[in-house]
């Protein structure tokens, strides 16, 4: 399975990073500190069975994609074991969304998945996952006290490969 991911500025990089390590410590769920997973939101996921048909077309949205920005407004949960914050699906998400499906959903062999689709698709950035009960509470908790809205400018568009998360291109925008 591959990840293309949407990756922000270093200011909100360093806020989700701190959401991320605050709720790892506080529920001591480390997953994503101790996987590397980077703060990051997932655009598009991918069955393949090699990254390499994967790359021309990754690459070609070099010339179509430009930087936006997206606020960050609420935190959420997708049930049963992750958290994370939600922005709004704006113009700028939605049409990314549609682009970068456009460009994946035409390469023979493949399969987007159905929960990353364009109108099917729910914009968030993971915080803690593979959370149990006890430590979901103690995530919103985390949450609860520590997240603010704040605003973020997509900086980069990036393909990976997952378990363990491992970055193959990025592409400035």
């Amino acid at each position: 399975m591959y990840l293309i991911s949407a990756y922000f500025d270093k200011e909100a990089e360093r806020a989700l990073q701190r959401l991320i390590d605050r709720v790892a410590e506080k529920t001591g769920n480390d997953f994503m500190v101790s996987h590397n997973v980077p703060p990051h939101m997932t655009i598009s996921q991918i069955e393949a069975k090699c990254v390499d048909v994967l790359l021309p077309y990754v690459e070609s949205l070099d010339r179509k994609l430009s930087g936006g920005r997206v606020q960050f407004v609420s935190p959420g949960m997708l049930l049963p074991y992750v958290i994370c914050v939600m922005p709004v699906l704006n113009q700028y998400l939605m049409q990314l969304s549609e682009q970068i499906y456009e460009a994946c959903a035409q390469i023979k062999e493949t399969a987007v998945s159905r929960f990353y689709r364009p109108m099917s698709w729910l914009p968030h950035v993971t915080i803690g996952k593979t959370l149990e009960k006890e430590q979901m509470i103690a995530a919103v908790r985390v949450l609860q006290d520590a997240f603010v809205p704040f605003e973020a400018a997509v900086a980069e568009i990036g393909l990976a490969k997952v378990n363990p998360h491992e970055d193959v291109l990025k592409i400035k925008l």
